[in-house]
C-alpha cells in the first residue's frame, strides 16, 4: 500500500449539440493511493467546476476507470474502452439513469503520478446528449503547494 500527495492537473471539454465546446482546466491538490487493485485519485471539487464540496475518486483497475462524486451530486460512471455502461447521476432535482459509451480510454499511473485520458459520449434516453473528453495529469507534490 502506498499513499501520497500529489498535484492534479484536469483539462476537460463538453461538447453539446449546436454549441461551442465548453473547456475547464483545473489544477488541484490531491491524494493517490495504491493497493493490490490499482490506484485511487481523490480530490476535492471546487466552485470552478460547479461542485464545490464534492469529494470525487477516480479508480483506475486494469483496462476500467470508475469515477465516484459524493456530495451534493452523487454519480459512479464506469469508463471501459469500447463498452456502454449506464450509471446512475443525482442531484438536487432527482435521479437520472445516463449511458456512459467510453470511445478512447488511456490509464497510465506509477507511483510517482502519470496520464489519464478518456473520451466518451454521454446519453440521456439513448440519444447522444454530448460528448466529453477528460485529460487527467498526476504529479508528486513533493515541494509544490497552491497555497501562497
Amino acid at each position: 500500500m502506498m499513499e501520497k500527495d500529489v498535484v492534479i492537473s484536469i483539462k476537460g471539454m463538453q461538447k453539446y449539440e449546436d454549441a461551442a465546446p465548453d473547456t475547464i482546466e483545473l489544477v488541484t491538490e490531491g491524494r493517490l493511493i495504491r493497493d493490490e487493485t490499482g490506484y485511487t485519485l481523490t480530490y476535492q471539487e471546487s466552485e470552478l467546476t460547479g461542485l464545490e464540496g464534492t469529494l470525487t475518486t477516480i479508480q483506475v483497475e486494469g483496462e476500467q476507470v470508475t469515477l465516484m462524486r459524493a456530495g451534493e451530486f452523487n454519480a459512479q460512471m464506469v469508463f471501459q474502452e469500447g463498452r456502454r455502461h449506464l450509471s446512475m447521476y443525482n442531484t438536487p432535482y432527482g435521479a437520472m439513469a445516463i449511458g456512459v459509451n467510453t470511445r478512447h480510454l488511456m490509464a497510465d499511473l506509477n507511483d510517482h503520478g502519470g496520464d489519464i485520458e478518456i473520451d466518451y459520449a454521454i446519453e440521456v434516453d439513448h440519444a447522444i446528449a454530448g460528448r466529453n473528453v477528460f485529460q487527467i495529469k498526476v504529479k508528486e507534490a513533493e515541494g509544490f503547494s497552491l497555497k501562497q
